[in-house]
């Protein structure tokens, strides 16, 4: 096996490339002889790494997943865990939004059902915690499971609508903001604490422009 093709460069460059046609194009323009084209390298690169083309689609979704881990992990931890589920969105929509390409492969296909199964859990958590903290209405685990996925909905539509650029990217902070507060009051959080919350979550809010992005 040469050095070039064993470069993990060459790699993140196979994944990135496969996003971009999966993207642009869908999924019958990916072959591995026009992958390893636009990725600047060989067929035997594509094979060498990943063994097949259904193990390139693992592995973009795997990439994708795994940046909006990164994106989580770097979330504040703030002692409102009101606030701290909002900030865990805000991380959400800003992972999508830097990462289009990739975000649209994430859900593109289910055929490795483990993958994303860690992230919905963080939510799950966080909505719990919101509970059990006596912000939002003591529900059984099934309805706080609901709101979770209710939340999800809602970052998920946002970062689908900025991508396909059918809501401008500066727009969608002040949505999620508003919508935040709004299922929060439904949850049972008072309405002026979870304004509070959301302030202090989005604070630090940093729009990212999803041109030019992977």
């Amino acid at each position: 096996m040469s050095p070039k093709t064993a470069d993990p460069a060459v790699r993140a460059r196979l994944i990135e490339s496969a996003a971009r046609v999966l993207a642009e194009e869908g999924p019958n323009s990916l072959t591995a002889r026009r992958l390893a084209a636009e990725a600047g390298t060989s067929t035997t690169a594509v094979y060498t790494f990943f063994g097949g083309m259904d193990q390139v689609w693992h592995a973009v979704r795997r990439e994708g997943f795994a940046r909006l881990a990164t994106h989580l992990d770097a979330t504040p931890d703030l002692a409102d865990p009101v606030a701290n589920l909002v900030a865990g969105g805000a991380a959400y929509l800003a992972n999508g939004m830097a990462n289009p390409n990739l975000y649209r492969a994430m859900f593109d296909r289910h055929d490795v059902p483990d993958i994303g199964n860690d992230t919905f859990g963080r939510l799950v958590g966080a909505v719990r915690r919101c509970v059990d903290a006596g912000r939002f209405h003591r529900v059984e685990p099934l309805r706080s499971l609901g709101w979770a996925v209710q939340s999800w909905t809602m970052r998920h539509g946002m970062v689908s609508l900025a991508i396909a650029e059918l809501m401008p990217a500066e727009h969608v902070p002040l949505h999620f903001a508003d919508m935040s507060r709004c299922l929060f009051i439904g949850y049972g959080d008072d309405p002026e604490a979870a304004e509070r919350s959301v302030d202090l979550a989005m604070r630090e809010w940093r729009p990212v422009d999803p041109a030019g992005a992977s």
